[in-house]
């Protein structure tokens, strides 16, 4: 492509698309969106609204019709497969939000469909682009904390009022393919996965205490790295306030890197030259950047050519490690990533 600007469709006009789109505002200026996509024509029409676009309520007649390069899917994770194949059909690049799929069947479908269609696929994967994470990992190649020990991840996410008689369609396993450790928590397996290597085997447990919620909305679990390395993963549904805690505690054998959560959250690095902990950066205003570096990360691999921060297969990861936690929870033992 010659274009200087990239022409973009949004589509699933919730939450998530006014991240990208404010992402899109402050980090993506070569994305230009001309249109939205929503089942629901008021949500459609309010988003297009807000971004200047024509709304539409039809994929399909979106990407036949609108003239644009490329496509953002933000749909419930059953529709994945659905969405890309329709975009796939017109020719149109695709950025797929995250779990590219709900097993890892779809997900080599989905994999190969696009360079079957010869278009761009990115899963969309913020946690790739959070600045601390990636800082994290500099300062151990580095070796500021020498040769890692353990490692820790914990996802505590509050839970949003909810109508019981028109539940998320996160509360339903058919629409989800599981709770918190395939949706929220493959952010924080990602971080893991990009500060200390592939997952190798999990052992985990889980349960559910909103009954509302079909998936677990807590689980536990040991991750062994293909290093050597142990670490652990928790993940809660929070129905209650949260105690100030951290997303990520790295021990070396001469150091700790701590990354805290929230807005005052720090990137903190404990070792025999800052032993009362150097506050390296902001966590949070890392994170709060990454829908925007993301989606400029895509505009650049399809306008350049230039390779992604991480190339879409890697995202199997993520998808891979929360299914072996299942299997692991079914069987009661240690279960292979890969």
């Amino acid at each position: 492509m010659t274009e200087t600007s990239l022409k973009m469709a949004m589509v699933g006009c919730g939450g998530i698309a006014r991240a990208h789109w404010h992402g899109i505002q402050n980090h993506a200026p070569r994305i230009d969106v001309t249109a939205v996509v929503d089942v629901d024509e008021r949500a459609a029409k309010e988003f297009a609204d807000t971004v200047g676009a024509r709304a539409y309520t039809s994929l399909e007649r979106c990407v036949h019709e609108s003239g644009v390069d490329a496509v953002d899917l933000m749909l419930p994770h059953h529709l994945h497969e659905w969405g890309a194949n329709a975009c796939y059909r017109a020719m149109k690049h695709v950025v797929l939000e995250k779990p590219i799929a709900m097993d890892t069947v779809t997900a080599e479908r989905i994999l190969s469909g696009a360079k079957r269609a010869g278009v761009k696929l990115m899963v969309a994967e913020q946690a790739q682009y959070w600045m601390d994470v990636v800082e994290a990992r500099a300062l151990i190649d580095k070796g500021a904390i020498g040769d890692i020990v353990t490692a820790k991840a914990c996802f505590y996410d509050p839970l949003k009022s909810f109508d019981k008689d028109n539940l998320p369609w996160r509360f339903k396993l058919a629409n989800s393919g599981g709770g918190i450790s395939i949706d929220g928590g493959a952010h924080w397996i990602r971080p893991m996965r990009m500060m200390l290597g592939e997952i190798e085997e999990v052992v985990a447990a889980t349960g559910r205490f909103i009954p509302e919620m079909e998936g677990e909305s807590i689980a536990q679990a040991i991750l062994r790295f293909e290093s050597g390395v142990i670490g652990t993963f928790q993940a809660v549904q929070s129905t209650g306030r949260l105690a100030p805690i951290e997303d990520f505690r790295i021990t070396g054998t001469k150091g700790e890197i701590v990354i805290e959560r929230g807005r005052q959250g720090r990137l903190l690095l404990y070792n025999a030259e800052h032993p009362d902990g150097k506050n390296v950066m902001s966590a949070f205003e890392s994170k709060a950047a990454s829908y925007g570096v993301e989606l400029a990360d895509f505009a650049s691999f399809v306008l350049d050519d230039t390779p992604l921060a991480a190339p879409p297969e890697y995202a199997l990861g993520e998808l891979r490690a929360a299914i072996a936690m299942y299997r692991s929870v079914a069987t009661g033992r240690w279960e292979k990533v890969w």
